[in-house]
């Protein structure tokens, strides 16, 4: 059945994790990938110090494919070493590393600061170290040590976060040692990335500041014209005002016409009166 050959070759992979992490330990393995090609199967392992990996002469390196061949059933087994770019990243190394300081006797505080120190130096976006077992007595406790940022749950957690463990023998008991990180490259969904202005939206802006200028000329012709239309009402007022006054002066002068000819004609009368 399909199922069951997933479960076989699950199983398979993990064996050959578990032989590879016992055999490189001191070489700083971070991991290694199985690749089925036509010509063979394809180990690649992943470690600190590649040269512990490959040997004198390729000595190591041979007797692990023979392992392989033999052990594991691989058909035609090539390895590849890889060296692990950047190792503060990886978290199989730095579980492999805080194991060893603690069996140094140091502190198991100040070997998970350094750590996270070391991890978050590199450019991890965050970093979570566990170290649980008889680390203050004789009773089991869990130190937990976190900084940074760190999905711990759905799939951003599965894709991106990385995992390592480690174990150390030491005279209480045996401590586990658990590393989360989370590398600088993870780009979560939520990311909004806000892009600077481009040169045709500064052209459109450009363009709004004229319109916006036309606008404010239209609006000033607008308060002239309005300006002139006032100017306009004030004279017509002030012509009614001179036309009112020419017609009183004319009135008023054709009164005073009227009543010099009526002063006339009195003096006259009297005159004719008086001879």
């Amino acid at each position: 059945m399909i199922e069951k050959d997933f479960v076989t070759e699950g199983l398979r992979r993990t064996k050959i994790d578990e032989y590879l992490e016992n055999e490189l330990e001191r070489a700083g393995y971070g991991g290694m990938d199985v690749q089925v090609t036509p010509l063979g199967t394809m180990v690649v392992v992943y470690a600190e110090r590649p040269g512990m990996v490959i040997g004198r002469g390729g000595k190591t390196v041979r007797a692990i494919t023979q392992t392989l061949k033999n052990d594991f059933d691989l058909d035609n087994p090539q390895v590849e070493v890889k060296e692990v770019d950047v190792p503060e990243l990886n978290p199989k190394i730095m579980a492999y590393k805080i194991a060893s300081m603690l069996q140094r006797g140091m502190h198991f505080r100040r070997v998970a600061y350094s750590t996270i120190r070391r991890i978050m130096g590199a450019g991890a976006q965050g970093v979570e170290v566990t170290i649980s077992g008889k680390i203050r007595g004789s009773r089991s406790a869990v130190a937990k040590f976190v900084e940074g940022y760190i999905k711990k749950c759905g799939e951003p957690s599965t894709r991106f976060v990385k995992e390592g463990f480690a174990t150390v023998q030491l005279k209480p008991g045996v401590l586990g040692i658990f590393v989360r990180i989370m590398p600088p490259e993870a780009v979560l969904p939520d990311k909004v990335d806000i892009l600077p202005p481009t040169l045709e939206s500064s052209e459109e802006s450009t363009s709004n500041e004229v319109v916006i200028d036309l606008e404010v000329d239209d609006v000033s012709d607008a308060k002239v014209a309005e300006e002139e239309v006032e100017i306009d009402e004030v004279e017509l007022e002030e012509l009614e005002e001179l036309e009112e006054i020419d017609s009183e002066s004319e009135d008023e002068i054709a009164d005073e016409e009227i009543s010099e000819e009526s002063e006339k004609s009195e003096k006259a009368l009297n005159e004719t009166s008086e001879g």
